[in-house]
């Protein structure tokens, strides 16, 4: 089992973060991966927020995720079925910092699973981390680019 903790302090408040994580249509433009919608919300969640379930497709694979709880401070999502990694859950931790420059947010991302047998947890882990790590850097990039 692998666990990997990534931490990021972004320019925009918690709110905008969630709404950006959750438009699953436009997270390609962070992640290296393809991403489709292919179940909207439960009734009543937020737009893209808990039951919503997205298509991934990387490193010529593809597998679905599947919110499974929503809102301002807290995304968790998990990997349905053991493919590409078993027991994957993803939870993203938001909170508001306010500065003098503004309204930031202090992002804790946390994700562990279970490499498949031929595949060293190392490595898993190190692939997950630097492309976490990209994703969250391209973001940040996002927010002071002021493109939202």
């Amino acid at each position: 089992m692998i666990f990997i903790k990534i931490k990021k302090t972004l320019d925009a408040p918690p709110s905008k973060i969630t709404e950006i994580l959750l438009n699953h249509k436009q997270l390609g433009r962070f992640f290296n991966a393809k991403f489709k919608l292919i179940a909207a919300a439960n009734n009543g969640e937020l737009k893209g927020g808990k039951g919503a379930i997205r298509q991934v497709e990387m490193a010529n694979t593809a597998f679905n995720e599947q919110i499974i709880s929503a809102n301002q401070s807290h995304i968790c999502y998990q990997i349905i079925g053991n493919k590409p990694v078993a027991n994957h859950q993803g939870d993203i931790y938001l909170s508001a910092n306010t500065s003098l420059e503004g309204f930031k947010t202090n992002l804790s991302y946390y994700i562990q699973g279970k490499a498949p047998w031929w595949l060293p947890n190392i490595l898993l882990k190190y692939v997950i981390t630097k492309d976490i790590t990209q994703a969250l850097n391209k973001l940040e990039h996002y927010l002071l680019a002021g493109d939202v």
